[in-house]
């Protein structure tokens, strides 16, 4: 009895310390994303005329995030019975902007980001279940344009 208490309540502190790491990484993608809000990016492929286009350039931002343990073992719970596995939704949207974010600072100075991709993957399984997702890399991509006003 005293080993499930020990477990549950490690279980309980790797969560609520995975959601505060988590947190903490969404407070910092907010501010980064209210700082770089003047760069619009689009999914386009043209949305000027070339002769307007001074330079361009082709920008890339990546990341690697993994879910925590404690997370996991939530997800894995959560299977279980069925419904919404909201720890997997959080790491593939901050994974998504923080690739984003990182494309933005790349192409400083320009004007617009067009024909922007987002792909991701996962690269590396868990120890123990061969199945489930560890980490997963997210590649942002575009063009940046430096354009004549």
């Amino acid at each position: 009895m005293t080993n499930l208490l020990i477990f549950l309540g490690l279980l309980i502190l790797g969560y609520f310390a995975g959601k505060s790491a988590e947190k903490n990484h969404y407070n910092r993608i907010k501010e980064k994303e209210k700082n770089l809000l003047n760069l619009p990016v689009v999914t386009v492929k043209k949305v000027l005329k070339e002769d307007k286009i001074l330079k361009s350039e082709l920008v890339t931002g990546s990341v690697v995030i993994s879910i925590d343990y404690f997370k996991r073992i939530v997800a894995i719970l959560i299977n279980l019975f069925g419904g919404e596995v909201t720890s997997y939704e959080s790491l593939i949207d901050r994974g998504r902007r923080e690739a984003i974010i990182r494309m933005k600072e790349q192409a400083k100075g320009a004007n617009i980001i067009i024909n922007m991709r987002i792909q991701t993957s996962t690269i590396s399984k868990s120890a123990n279940n061969k199945n489930s997702v560890g980490s997963v890399e997210v590649l942002a991509y575009g063009t940046a344009l430096w354009v004549s006003k």
